[in-house]
């Protein structure tokens, strides 16, 4: 069976996706990537899976329960599997860097805006409308994710394990995610049928098979590389995140932030498991109390900016870096200082999100066919649909209602809502646009800019 013409017999065929195509599908999701992580991954399935048949549901599935063990944000490093898979390392930078660039723009100017003028009353009334979008959006996503991967009893079992250890006993994200994963191992070593590994148990009627998209379900050449060619992108990249910030801290001015920016989310980047809403409690304690470098009223501020722009949600960070070196700026002109500070947690944040793919996602698809691993990853993509229940649900509380209490029952603890607190503005405007999401297929950027028109009428007339 040997290939006369050098070829080895298991090449791969050419999936017929050119660069540029694939450069404007990115552009277009970096674009609609609103809604937090859960909401960028239901954009790209839609678009990659659903419209476009370049990659099939279990690979998919495969590659996001992967970027879910990784430290950073999952919904970019997803991009960044992906871009790999088609067109090898220069595909994986441009669905990365495309994929955050609106977001990093966006943030930026708001960020000048923020410091230059402050709340008005018409931009908080448009925040308050866009709340209620992505309440919807995050939703829906649990709703599209949990429909595809939870397709035996056993995972809905986990998911539901997930929410209630998170939502009850709130325990750490990265334990619970090990757990599921462990599980789901065991299950596929034992035997049952749930956690067989194959992933096609999980699929439904209109699902796409990876045979029949545009990738297939062969291992790509540049998956097969020997160890030591797999490794160079990552060792260049390691030097690259890592030459700026020993380069900031022994040349940092006197008095500034920069060099704290640089080693306080360089830190961050290694341990941020669990993606944003995980980290962002942790970052904002730091921030607001360690560092000083901004108010909690300015953490929430910020939170919302990056809900209301596309890309990644730990894109806020971007903001605190912004405000830390425009607080101390070290004798330089505060905007500029707070562009620089920005411009420099942005590069710690993000380039590390490449290593970590380009140094493990070639092993990751040479395993795809290892059932005990497969089954494992397909347990944590159960939880994860409980993780983003979770999240749902503790977004919705804080915006439906001013003041939440705490009930505590031993180890368990239970938010309650403050009834006389509720805004039923809010909550109604959420309902709208959940009716508006999942009964009339209503587009994000149709969501978003009536969420927007309808906040600023009920808090402006």
């Amino acid at each position: 069976m040997g290939a006369s013409d050098g070829q080895p017999a298991t090449a791969a065929p050419d999936h017929g996706i050119g660069f540029g195509e694939a450069v404007r599908a990115w552009v277009r999701i970096a674009l609609l990537s609103f809604g937090g992580p859960a909401g960028q991954i239901a954009v790209m399935h839609r678009i990659l899976v659903d419209e476009k048949k370049w990659i099939g549901e279990e690979r998919f599935l495969h590659a996001l329960n992967f970027c879910m063990l990784l430290p950073g944000p999952e919904a970019q490093q997803l991009a960044i599997y992906i871009g790999w898979l088609l067109h090898k390392v220069r595909g994986g930078l441009a669905a990365g860097i495309l994929f955050v660039l609106p977001g990093a723009v966006a943030i930026m100017a708001l960020s000048w805006l923020y410091v230059l003028l402050g709340q008005t009353g018409p931009v908080a009334a448009l925040f308050f409308g866009l709340k209620a979008a992505v309440v919807a959006i995050v939703f829906q996503a649990v709703v599209r994710i949990g429909s595809r991967a939870l397709g035996h009893p056993a995972k809905v079992g986990i998911a539901a394990v997930a929410f209630l250890l998170l939502f009850l006993l709130k325990l750490p994200f990265p334990i619970v995610i090990l757990a599921a994963g462990l599980f789901g191992w065991v299950a596929a070593r034992a035997g049952l049928s749930a956690f067989g590994g194959s992933g096609h148990g999980d699929a439904r009627p209109g699902t796409l098979r990876d045979e029949d998209s545009a990738l297939g379900s062969h291992i790509p050449d540049h998956a097969r590389q020997p160890f030591r060619r797999s490794l160079a992108a990552p060792a260049i990249l390691l030097v690259a995140w890592l030459l700026p910030v020993g380069l900031v801290v022994a040349l940092a001015l006197p008095g500034s932030a920069f060099a704290a920016i640089a080693t306080f989310f360089s830190k961050m980047a290694m341990l941020t498991f669990g993606g944003a809403y995980a980290v962002l409690a942790w970052v904002g304690q730091a921030a607001v109390d360690q560092h000083h470098w901004l108010t909690p009223t300015e953490m929430l501020d910020g939170l919302g900016l990056a809900e209301s722009t596309p890309g990644p949600l730990i894109m806020v960070t971007q903001y605190v870096g912004f405000l830390g070196a425009y607080r101390h700026p070290g004798g330089l002109s505060p905007l500029l200082a707070g562009t620089l500070g920005g411009l420099l947690t942005t590069w710690v944040t993000f380039v590390p999100c490449f290593l970590w793919i380009f140094a493990g996602a070639p092993f990751v698809e040479r395993l795809r066919s290892n059932r005990a691993l497969a089954a494992a990853l397909s347990a944590i993509t159960a939880a994860v649909v409980g993780v983003i229940l979770n999240l749902a649900l503790w977004f919705a509380l804080h915006y439906w209602f001013g003041a939440l209490d705490a009930v505590r029952f031993g180890p368990l603890h239970l938010p309650r809502p403050v009834l006389s607190s509720a805004d039923p503005a809010a909550i109604l405007l959420s309902v709208a646009a959940l009716v508006a999401l999942l009964r009339f297929r209503c587009g994000i950027f149709a969501l978003l800019g009536g969420c927007a028109l309808a906040g600023l009428l009920i808090r402006m007339l």
